[in-house]
């Protein structure tokens, strides 16, 4: 059986057993990662996802931190300008042993998903929570802080004493904040 999971922006056709050196994961060697964007499993019966396989997953363990080969780009400017540059660049890798193709069941295997799918959620994902930045003024910098001082709703933020306002450090909150959070809590 093989798979084909996307991580890094590239895509990899894995077996159990490969090594692959993949763009840098923060995780440390030893740890077991999964990668959950798959998109193909091969063998008696292939399935192709659409785009992603629902419930499969790849389970890897981290062996190394490498960095990959070192890359120059040489420019040189040629007649009447006589400038050269070198620059050169070594990029961060993770090398990883595939241990497990996962069918089915991958959200129940309590491994440690691969840092690069984290990324991709939103940062207001939290059950119960509003989309703070409807509120004029608030983007996703100012509603993420909002979120780390716990608040993350429109009720929460019109429930806010002048006092409560006072002691949040992370962000300043501004009175008509408060104003729309009560409208939109209302309706």
């Amino acid at each position: 059986m093989f798979a084909v999971l996307k991580t890094g922006g590239k895509q990899y056709k894995v077996q159990a057993g490969d090594t692959l050196r993949v763009e840098k994961l923060t995780a440390d060697a030893g740890e077991t990662v999964q990668f959950n964007d798959i998109l193909m499993l091969g063998g008696d019966a292939p399935v192709v996802g659409a785009p992603f396989v629902d419930g499969a997953a790849v389970q890897a363990e981290v062996i190394d931190q490498i960095k990959g080969e070192k890359v120059i780009h040489f420019v040189k400017r040629r007649r009447k300008h006589s400038s050269k540059r070198t620059k050169g660049h070594r990029q961060k890798l993770t090398l990883v042993r595939i241990t497990e193709i996962l069918a089915s069941g991958a959200d129940k295997s309590g491994v440690k998903a691969a840092p690069a799918a984290a990324k991709a959620e939103a940062p207001a994902a939290a059950a119960g929570s509003d989309d703070l930045t409807k509120l004029t003024g608030v983007g996703p910098a100012a509603a993420a802080k909002l979120n780390d001082a716990g608040i993350n709703s429109f009720a929460a933020l019109a429930a806010l004493s002048d006092e409560q306002i006072a002691a949040i450090e992370t962000v300043k909150v501004k009175p008509e904040w408060v104003e729309q959070a009560k409208e939109l809590a209302q309706g």
